[in-house]
């Protein structure tokens, strides 16, 4: 079997719900990243095998399989597939393990993955308005479990997931808002050094302009300002929107190949693709499983959790990093240096891309042979992927 090698990265800048990135449909989305992925990699769109894309809400403007319709809204030739990827939160991460197995296999030679989601423009939610996706039967396994709403229509609630998470490792409402000022202080950091300007490709606008860095990041709060919020999901909680991941609109793409095919084609690769694992656990409390991914990618790579220079583990809530660190005694130092969710935002079917891409860029910056990158997903599961600097 072949190994896996990523040739090239790129992203959008993430543009806050209802911001810079709010007119510009998904597809189009899809498809600038697409074309500045060829672009800067110099692949030719005819040779690329299939392209993988993630995305969650699949429905109005992102249906009907939007991996082949960013495709072809960015000119690639109509004999490039693509197939659309829902595995929550981690889809295009997912995206990249199919690519990665596809190439590694022989089925394919060039696979692009990645992601889009436009939150402002098709609402977290959407795709269940016609109907619910919770059978009595799934219902009565749960019932009585804390923290499952029996009687809602969406007994599974994220939020009170992190709620049940900062409870269970006995987290204060202070350490919650201290981790989300320092995503917001590490992300303005990074974007006022142009540690991400290598990995953006600015979005032209209908109005002329270009919209061309990250803005989510508050650079103006406060523990003063965050601990003035509400708690949402508990009336004596201590997550909230402050301490949450925000809704956010993006695209990233990724191009997989393997070492061999590369070198033909004269292409560098940038990382080789060295562990990719998925795992589940508690749906009622859903964050968790980021941690036993990571237990599983550890032991299948045969690293110690010290051996790995970066950690990119995504903030969806401040308390699943938290519980994430905990638990695996891992370097804090080495955790979302660039800032995550809660500063840059969390566009949904992008977000395994993005997290990716800036964290191949970190590496390429300081030399990092390995890094790790997992993120909690709908349904109490996680994928976990370790890569290695070529």
């Amino acid at each position: 079997m072949s190994d896996a090698v990523i040739v090239g990265a790129v992203r959008t800048p993430v543009g806050r719900r209802k911001g810079s990135l709010s007119a510009v449909h998904p597809v189009d989305l899809s498809a600038h990243v697409l074309r500045a992925l060829a672009e800067r990699t110099g692949i030719e769109p005819g040779q690329v095998d299939d392209v993988v894309w993630g995305c969650v809400s699949q429905v109005g403007e992102q249906s009907w399989n939007i991996a082949r319709n960013g495709v072809l809204a960015a000119g690639w030739p109509e004999s490039v597939p693509g197939t659309t990827v829902d595995r929550q939160c981690g889809s295009s991460q997912q995206a990249l393990h199919f690519a990665a197995a596809a190439v590694a296999s022989g089925q394919a030679d060039l696979v692009v993955a990645g992601g889009v989601e436009s939150m402002t423009r098709v609402p977290m939610g959407s795709s269940v308005a016609g109907g619910i996706p919770f059978s009595d039967q799934l219902r009565d396994r749960y019932r009585g479990v804390e923290g499952f709403a029996e009687d809602e229509p969406l007994p599974f609630n994220q939020g009170v997931g992190a709620e049940l998470i900062a409870a269970r490792w006995r987290f204060s409402r202070t350490q919650l808002d201290e981790f989300a000022l320092a995503s917001h202080e590490k992300a303005a950091a990074a974007q006022d050094a142009g540690a991400f300007d290598p990995e953006l490709a600015p979005v032209a606008l209908a109005d002329g302009g270009k919209f061309a860095a990250d803005e989510g990041i508050r650079r103006d709060t406060s523990l003063e300002k965050l601990g003035e919020l509400k708690t949402p999901f508990r009336a004596d909680g201590v997550v909230t929107a402050g301490s949450a991941s925000q809704i956010s609109d993006g695209a990233a793409a990724l191009a997989v190949t393997t070492s061999e095919w590369a070198s033909r084609h004269g292409l560098r690769p940038l990382a080789r693709i060295h562990t990719a694992v998925v795992a589940a656990d508690d749906p009622v409390t859903m964050l968790t499983a980021p941690i036993p991914a990571t237990a599983k990618a550890l032991r299948r790579a045969g690293l110690g959790i010290e051996e790995i220079g970066v950690y990119e583990v995504n903030e969806a809530f401040a308390p699943v990093p938290l519980a994430w660190l905990a638990e695996t005694e891992a370097d804090p130092d080495r955790l979302n240096p660039r800032g995550g969710a809660i500063a840059l935002g969390h566009p949904l079917g992008a977000s395994g891309a993005r997290i990716m891409t800036t964290m191949l860029q970190h590496m390429r910056d300081n030399g990092i042979r390995y890094g790790l990158q997992t993120m909690c997903e709908g349904g109490g599961m996680a994928n976990a992927t370790i890569v290695e600097l070529l």
